[in-house]
Order: C-alpha cells, then structure tokens, then sequence
C-alpha cells in the first residue's frame, strides 16, 4: 500500500479521537468548492497553546489494527474496516514533510494495540524520539499512552512529548467492564498517577521538561447509562486527583457491525457542548456538580439553555448584582461575563464608577447581562420576575440591511 492511501485510511481512523479543540466545531461539507478552510476534516486538528493561540496538528493512528475487540470502537479487532499501518520513519517523513511547507505545527499520533501494549508504546516513543533527536523537531508532539505499558515507557513518552494522555473511555467502570473487557479502570488511573507524580517532579531531560502541556483524557458520551452529572463528577475527580489539564468530551455516534450492547441512536452533539460549558464552569467559574445539575432531570443537562443560564434562572433571589460593589466570584455567576471581562470589570471600577456604556465598550452582551446587574444608569425593575425570562433573553431575529437601499 502506498504512502497516500495509508494516510487517508488511518487520517480518517483518527478523527473518533476528540482530544483537540475543535472537535466540537460544527461540521462543514468537504464537498462544497465554494468556501476555504475546514476544522472538521480528517488529518488535521487543532488545539491551543497556553498564550491562545491556535496550532494545526497532523492527526494520525500509527496503525487502525488492534488486538483488543472494544465494542465502541471502529478498529476494533472484529470490524471489517480497511487496515493500514505507517512504519515509524513514513511518520517521520510526513510530519516534518507536512511542517516544512507550514500545513501543520506539530503531530497528534495514537494507535490501535500492535503485537502488546509494550510493543505499541515503543513504536510510538521512537517516532517522538526520532523527530527530536534526529531531526531538531521542535514542533508540539501529543501523544497519546497505552495505559497498561510498562511505567518506565510512559517516562519515556513524556521526555520527547508536549502532551500526553491516557483516555479513561467511559465514565463508569462497570461500563468499561461489559464494553472493553480487556481494559480496566486501575491500569488507566494507575498510568494517570504515575504521569502525575513525574509531572510534578519536573525532572529534565536535555533541556526539556517532562510533558510541558501536561496530561489530558478523553470520554465517550451516550454510549452508556451515564448521565451527565455522573460524567461531570467523574470529570472532577479527574481535575482534582490527576491535575489533568482537559477532560475531552466525545459525542458516540453508531459504527458499523455495531453491538447490541450499544445504542442504536448518536448522542446529540449539543450535549457534548453542554458538558464543555459545564467543565468551564467548574474549571473557571467556581461552579461545583451539584450546582450545575441540580434539579436536572434524571442528572441532566439542559439542552435548551447553557448550564452558567440555567443556575442563575434557579436562583434569581442573587441577583441583580451592583456591578461596582459585586465581588469577583459573584460577577462570574452572571450569565454573559466571561473570566477576562470580570477582570477587566473590576480593574476599570478603580478608576470610576461603570455605567452601560463601559459595559458596552468591554464587549458585553448587554441584552443577556441586563436581568442580573445594576449600574448608576440601569435597573432591571421585574425583568427577573417574568415568566419567560428565558426566551426574553434569546436575541432577536434580525434581517441584515442592504447599505445601497434607497
């Protein structure tokens, strides 16, 4: 098989893993020659860098053949799917071919399970390896870790890559249990202790830190009874006792020769970014799980509304805040206020009292934030008290003007 038809097998192959910022961007038709530019196609994802800024990554399985039958994936070991697999120098040869005409910034490389999980890491390490060592690469390297390789592998892993992750799958273990039978939830947090404690080490390896970008992982969600708030407590737990840096959110969508075990319908894709807003929430915004789920039904998300929304129209006897005198955690509560606005808020009232025109100014929705603020020149008056607070906030349908009508 030649070197493009291996790319596009396993290119494609790689696109069900979520770790990378866009893959909640909607899905444009590759198709359509009209439009440039494309977040959603296979081969190349984006991710963020600590300053923001975004970088183009080539997004590629070393190989789609696996000796593990998980039901939820499509390389599993009994699926028909088309098999590939790059040797590690055709790897090399991509990414530093695809950086030196500035396609992409860096390389995000996973794999099926090849021969052993030993087997597969050292595969993987010395493709990071040899783009460093051999080649100066100083582009982003994430790589993504066999959970039960030897632990002295996974050091290795971390000295010649930007970021690693371990997925933990699904939220539940009983439902990684009856799903994946070959994995199992203490070798995944067993590895995510382990990165954790070298992380936090810090040791250096010529001139390099162990895994500067840190640790992240991956769920699959709707693939089994997990209902939101549990994801989220799991996510949490996550957060707190492994310092993961992102917990990705993964949409399941039906495969082929699928098992009966797995649903017949995908999970709607708002609810993958309903549990991002919800994970900024506790990440930034002070939010705990029982705050953002209480009173959902069965442990749910609202889909109709962002969860920062939902809390404050549960618990309107807070507002409206006095955006002079509310403290930093209050003025994060209310809908429309971002983590950098808040800031730029309280560093602005030093100087003067706000009024609706600074607001405006810092870039503030002004129709969202009105119910649950005050200022020297605005008050609510019973926009809290009315019933349908929630579609009074939705913005108005505009049509755009023509500037050359008469």
């Amino acid at each position: 098989m030649d070197l493009k038809s291996k790319l596009e097998i396993l290119a494609d192959a790689a696109k069900y893993d979520a770790s990378c910022a866009s893959s909640g961007g909607a899905k444009r038709d590759s198709l359509d020659r009209k439009g440039i530019g494309s977040s959603g196609g296979s081969g190349i994802c984006h991710s963020y860098t600590p300053d923001g800024r975004c970088v183009s990554l080539l997004k590629i399985l070393l190989t789609n053949a696996c000796i593990y039958d998980c039901l939820y994936c499509i390389n599993r070991s009994s699926s028909h799917v088309r098999r590939a697999r790059f040797s590690v120098e055709e790897v090399v040869k991509l990414t530093l071919n695809f950086y030196k005409r500035n396609y992409i910034e860096g390389l995000f490389l996973s794999s099926g399970i090849i021969k052993s999980p030993d087997y597969t890491m050292e595969e993987l390490i010395r493709v990071a390896r040899t783009l460093r060592e051999d080649h100066a690469f100083r582009g982003y390297i994430h790589l993504k870790l066999i959970p039960n390789a030897d632990p002295r592998l996974l050091e290795e892993a971390g000295r010649w890559a930007d970021r690693v992750s371990v997925n933990i799958e699904l939220p539940k273990a009983d439902s990684l249990e009856k799903l994946a039978p070959r994995k199992e939830i203490g070798d995944i947090r067993r590895s995510m202790g382990h990165l954790r404690g070298v992380i936090d080490e810090q040791p250096r390896h010529k001139g390099r830190s162990f895994a500067p970008a840190g640790q992240s992982t991956q769920m699959i969600v709707g693939a089994d009874d997990a209902n939101d708030g549990h994801i989220l407590t799991t996510s949490a737990a996550l957060y707190g006792g492994y310092k993961l840096k992102r917990v990705y959110y993964s949409a399941f969508s039906p495969i082929p020769d699928a098992s009966k075990a797995l649903p017949l319908k995908a999970a709607p894709l708002i609810r993958e970014n309903r549990l991002y807003q919800a994970d900024w929430l506790m990440r930034f915004y002070g939010f705990d799980v029982a705050e953002i789920v209480s009173g959902g039904e069965a442990g749910m998300l609202s889909l109709d509304m962002d969860p920062k929304l939902a809390w404050a129209l549960k618990h309107r006897e807070r507002f409206p805040l006095d955006v002079n005198l509310a403290s930093r955690e209050e003025l994060l509560r209310v809908p429309g206020l971002g983590v950098r606005t808040v800031d730029r808020i309280l560093s602005s009232r030093r100087v003067r009292s706000l009024r609706g025109d600074d607001l405006a100014r810092l870039k503030v929705p002004l129709r969202k934030v009105s119910p649950f603020i005050v200022l020297p020149d605005h008050r609510p008056t019973k926009l809290l008290d009315r019933a349908d607070l929630q579609a009074w906030l939705k913005p108005p349908s505009t049509q755009q003007l023509d500037l050359f009508a008469a």
